[in-house]
């Protein structure tokens, strides 16, 4: 297990090595991308692209809407890298390569770690197509990246999440949407393995455990940000309602398409808030 950890760090030291020699800039901020929420990458001033199948060491995105590459450039004038697709535990990874990119980020430097996802909304308040800004969130998903010998050079051994969602961002994001006019809910995300949809007694324990949206990421890159210290805005968009009593028979697709036209809203705050770290 100790050579095992040893590897893990000589890998995502390969992989942050290997593009540090393709950029020309250390990014501020990364964005990571959920599913069908890489608007975006599109306005991104001089991009470069580096296919996550060219980066040595690095895992590959196999998920619906997940584009799998590195987009560097600037955005609102910071110099950013977005991850165009995430790693998700359903698929097969370790918990420790689920959350390799955001080493990998943290090891080019990065300070701010933005992240998105679709998440089915358990509020029953919550209307479907708006942005939710995580406050905090419960992790249900069976297991943890930090599982396993401590990195000392990446942080303490056991790592305080009680600003896991940074307050300061977070207020930020709250008044530039309002700024822009776009409603948007806070709450609390709770992370499930996947990669079914819930069932309904599933959905009631998660909502009775005091969950506003449920997803199946985000959770573990956000204990990974913690880890080193990296601050973190994370927003859902609400692609479905997951109400016990009012649930409807859901796809994919149909995940997808809620989570394009809610990035576009994502999109706009988070831009804005760039402008004001």
């Amino acid at each position: 297990m100790v050579q095992d950890i040893k590897t893990y760090v000589e890998r995502v030291k390969k992989a942050a090595e290997f593009i540090k020699s393709k950029i020309t800039e250390t990014p501020e901020v990364c964005i990571v991308l959920g599913s069908g929420l890489h608007g975006i990458a599109e306005i991104v001033e001089n991009p470069i692209r580096i296919p996550y199948k060219e980066i040595p060491e690095f895992p590959v995105s196999t998920a619906p809407g997940h584009k799998g590459e590195l987009i560097f450039g600037k955005i609102s004038g910071k110099y950013v890298a977005l991850m165009n697709g995430r790693f998700h535990y359903y698929e097969g990874y370790h918990m420790r390569d689920v959350t390799f990119g955001v080493r990998v980020m943290q090891e080019l430097g990065v300070k701010y770690l933005f992240l998105t996802n679709a998440a089915g909304g358990l509020n029953p308040d919550f209307e479907v197509g708006r942005p939710m800004i995580i406050s905090d969130h419960i992790n249900m998903m069976g297991d943890n990246p930090l599982i396993g010998p401590n990195v000392e050079e990446w942080g303490p051994r056991f790592p305080d999440m009680s600003n896991a969602y940074d307050k300061e961002l977070r207020a930020i994001a709250k008044k530039v949407a309002e700024e822009l006019n776009i409603p948007v809910y806070e709450g609390v995300y709770v992370a499930v393995a996947g990669p079914n949809f819930e069932t309904p007694a599933e959905l009631r324990m998660l909502r009775w455990m005091g969950a506003d949206a449920v997803g199946m990421s985000t959770v573990p890159e956000v204990i990974a940000a913690a880890h080193r210290g990296t601050k973190v805005l994370a927003i859902s968009a609400i692609t479905d309602r997951a109400v016990p009593d009012d649930l409807k028979p859901l796809t994919a697709e149909e995940v997808l398409e809620v989570a394009h036209r809610t990035g576009q809203l994502i999109a706009k705050i988070m831009i804005k808030v760039l402008e004001r770290i």
